[in-house]
């Protein structure tokens, strides 16, 4: 009898607090960024000139975005729409209770999984639409004004906390407002373009059945000692994509693997042993890779001697974005302007969004607004992300990599390196262990470690 009331009790405080967090992490998206109209932005690969070109010209106000000095022209509209057409995932509340937990949010601890899920995206994306894709209804989404955006979230959290004591759970429509569009496809390819973005999208879905969803990496979590409701580091995040990449059974999902990084090191006969190892023993192609690799960039603050070489991986097409942010605050960061990172934030809590239903909302699943933030503000600890068609693209990748490494290393040793050969070639103080074993022993404890430390510097 105790025991069901303590029970009770947990899941009252777990309610209030998300709740409260349902409230905490609604007010992200209202504030202003601020580009500059005389430095290039930099998106994924993408550059972008903001010039000025009329003085009459004006910027929406629904963009998100202010240009210092004056209002510009030029290809603002086209940064947008690259922009938007970036799957952003989110905290979320009101989804399927996660097992084992009385939690149906992940506001407060899950943004790192949720921008491990954004860089994931950006590679499936690359993979099956490539780079030159953009969502043709991105320019329509609009952002709620200011008070209208404040009236929801305090609403909101009156609803939610009422609910919390009555022990009522319904689920809530989403408050970013959105258009209904009902478009005619003009050819078979914007057709088939529009079912892969739906599907990848899908596959982040908050339910138990999404291949990547917070429910399955949740559960690959729990390998590495770890729980809904902690918080997660990059390199974790990183290994438990890693395992649910490979155990995702989807037909669609089999040309594809993920390769994580040992000890700041790539050791490139592991990446084309993976991208060679094939479901279909009549299917020869190579399997693209997306290769992660944690990394940390200084020791309790990040080095700005970094800076140029971020900055040239983000100007990198391969690039699919770097799972990093401020402490104990994560950022999926795409793109910089001068000593800035742009990045979408996971901070803000949305409605569940049933994706397993025909047409569903695709609004909520792509970011209005860029955001901005200082290099010197980035936390040290981060996991670098880049996407292989085949192995000929990874062999060019790693040559250009080294080559920028090699430039941008001040110090003796670069941030990691690409090197010839097995990693069980350089290991000569352990059994060699089965690769396909994700979490062994020895791994399971580098992870607990990577949990606090992320990892140790040489």
């Amino acid at each position: 009898m105790e025991a069901t009331g303590t029970d009770e009790v947990d899941k009252l405080k777990t309610k209030f607090i998300s709740a409260w967090n349902n409230m905490k992490y609604s007010w992200v998206l209202k504030t202003k960024t601020y580009f500059s109209r005389n430095s290039p932005v930099l998106l994924l690969g993408k550059c972008y000139h903001f010039k000025y070109e009329d003085e009459n010209t004006l910027l929406p106000a629904r963009s998100g975005c202010t240009i210092e000095d004056h209002v510009i022209a030029g290809n603002v509209e086209e940064f947008r729409k690259d922009f938007i057409s970036r799957i952003w995932l989110t905290y979320r509340e009101e989804f399927p209770q996660i097992e084992g937990s009385a939690l149906t949010t992940d506001c407060g601890w899950g943004c790192t999984l949720r921008t491990g899920q954004m860089l994931l995206a950006q590679g499936l994306v690359l993979h099956f639409l490539g780079r030159a894709w953009t969502w043709p209804d991105a320019l329509n989404i609009e952002n709620s004004d200011s008070e209208s955006w404040t009236s929801n979230t305090v609403k909101k959290f009156t609803a939610s906390f009422e609910a919390s004591l009555s022990g009522e759970r319904e689920l809530k429509t989403p408050t970013v407002s959105q258009k209904k569009t009902i478009r005619r496809y003009s050819d078979d390819h914007e057709m088939r373009n529009e079912i892969y973005h739906r599907k990848i999208i899908s596959w982040f879905g908050d339910s138990p059945l999404a291949l990547f969803g917070l429910h399955q990496l949740i559960e690959y979590g729990k390998k590495s000692g770890k729980k809904a409701g902690d918080w997660y580091g990059p390199a974790v995040v990183a290994h438990i994509l890693r395992k649910a990449v490979e155990e995702a059974r989807h037909p669609d999902l089999q040309g594809i693997t993920i390769y994580v990084a040992q000890d700041c090191t790539v050791y490139s006969s592991d990446v084309i042993d993976k991208q060679c190892t094939s479901m279909a023993s009549d299917n020869i192609d190579d399997k693209a890779v997306i290769i992660l690799i944690p990394v940390r960039l200084g020791g309790e603050r990040t080095n700005t001697d970094y800076l140029d070489f971020v900055k040239g991986v983000l100007s990198l097409e391969y690039c699919v974005g770097i799972i990093g942010g401020k402490p104990k605050q994560s950022y999926y960061f795409a793109g910089f302007q001068d000593d800035s990172l742009i990045y979408m934030d996971p901070h803000y809590c949305q409605s569940f969004v049933d994706v397993s239903i025909k047409d569903f909302p695709l609004e909520t699943f792509h970011c209005p607004s860029p955001k901005k933030m200082s290099f010197r503000k980035m936390d040290p600890s981060c996991t670098i992300g880049f996407y292989c068609r085949n192995v000929q693209d990874f062999k060019r990748a790693s040559e250009e990599i080294t080559k920028m490494l090699k430039i941008s290393s001040k110090e003796k040793y670069p941030l990691f390196t690409f090197v010839n050969g097995h990693s069980r070639d350089y290991d000569f103080t352990s059994p060699t262990t089965n690769e396909e074993d994700l979490f062994a022993e020895d791994e399971k404890k580098r992870l607990k470690r990577f949990s606090t430390e992320e990892f140790v510097l040489l």
